[in-house]
């Protein structure tokens, strides 16, 4: 059975195995290209129906294929048909909210990761990358068309590249490894972002610092569980025993292994950044707001013994024998100022002002 929906509560109650596409909105032709190379040839060129694949495995070389767009529900289905893929497997590659994950199969292994972009409102945006490594042929399922491996695809255009001599496990550890650059390029535009921060936190902090402070810390939470599962990915890929992965390639996994957590140890320190940039902008706020205080209890400390001769003085009483001194008027106004002044230098000898 294939359908091409969008939304995950449209399959609740359906079979499992059902292939229902779940994620964003899907082109309305998806692009799938087909890539042959050995030692001495390179082709490249779209899969018009899965015929062009089976035929282009049985050349000999490494054949990969690679689906950008979602929507060819009923290719999907045919790969899975007739290179004995489970129907689970199909399912999550459909279901586009997996997590990183590894699973070992007979005759192919299953792989899962997320990539990761992030746009100039800081808004991070995540894809899923499905991988179904055979021993010549490798299938990777992604939703949307960019230039993300574009720079891989030259690599293997090119007649002297080493990675045109080795086989699929290495084909694999190029694609992960280009998703794991891509964290690389995310966290120097969240450096950038909290130095911007730090500047503006440090000169007037104010409700959109706070508010740009809160959408890093929840955009850390959601990088975080995107990338942290990948650790666990590369762990059970290098003790693996199957067959499909060669010892060779092993250095390589390990490689992207370290790459993933020195991501992961640089998220930790751009969190521990975030929490203490908002517990500054709180401290900053309540400082501020301690000395708005601060002035206004002045104002009304030097008021009240004025507001108190005012009060005495505005009693309609007949007999007040210093309303009649000739004096009284400048007198009072002399009190209105040495009374403040006096005040003043009290608060400045107490080092209260």
């Amino acid at each position: 059975m294939a359908a091409s929906l969008n939304y995950s509560s449209e399959k609740a109650g359906l079979p499992p195995g059902t292939l229902v596409h779940v994620g964003r909105e899907p082109a309305a032709a998806g692009r799938i290209t087909l890539i042959n190379y050995s030692a001495d040839r390179f082709n490249e060129h779209p899969v018009p129906s899965i015929d062009e694949i089976l035929h282009s495995r049985d050349g000999g070389g490494i054949t990969w294929v690679h689906f950008e767009g979602l929507a060819i529900i009923e290719m999907i289905e045919a790969i899975g048909q007739h290179f004995g893929v489970h129907p689970l497997v199909l399912e999550d590659i459909l279901n586009t909210h997996q997590r990183p994950k590894f699973e070992e199969y007979d005759g192919y292994l299953f792989i899962v990761l997320k990539t990761l972009t992030c746009d100039q409102d800081l808004q991070v945006h995540h894809e899923q990358i499905s991988l179904l490594m055979f021993g010549t042929v490798l299938f990777t399922f992604r939703e949307k068309q960019d230039a993300l491996f574009n720079a891989l695809k030259l690599r293997l255009a090119n007649p002297k590249s080493r990675i045109r001599t080795l086989g699929t496990d290495y084909l694999t550890y190029a694609i992960m490894d280009s998703v794991v650059d891509q964290y690389f390029t995310l966290t120097d535009t969240l450096e950038e972002a909290i130095e911007v921060i730090e500047i503006k936190l440090l000169d007037s902090p104010r409700t959109p610092t706070f508010a740009r402070i809160q959408l890093l810390k929840r955009e850390l939470v959601f990088i975080r569980k995107a990338i942290t599962p990948l650790r666990e990915v590369l762990l059970a890929m290098q003790r693996s025993e199957t067959g499909l992965i060669q010892e060779k390639t092993l250095p390589y996994f390990r490689d992207v292994f370290d790459h993933t957590l020195r991501v992961i140890d640089t998220m930790d320190s751009y969190r521990d950044l975030i929490n203490g940039m908002l517990d500054i902008y709180l401290s900053s706020v309540s400082n501020r707001m301690n000395e708005i205080m601060k002035v206004l209890t002045v104002f009304a400390t030097i008021f009240i013994p004025l507001t108190f001769l005012v009060g005495i003085y505005g009693m309609n009483f007949e007999h007040m024998p210093e309303l009649h001194w000739r004096w009284s008027y400048p007198i009072l106004w002399g009190l209105f100022f040495l009374i403040p002044a006096a005040l003043l230098t009290w608060f400045r000898a107490k080092k209260w002002l």
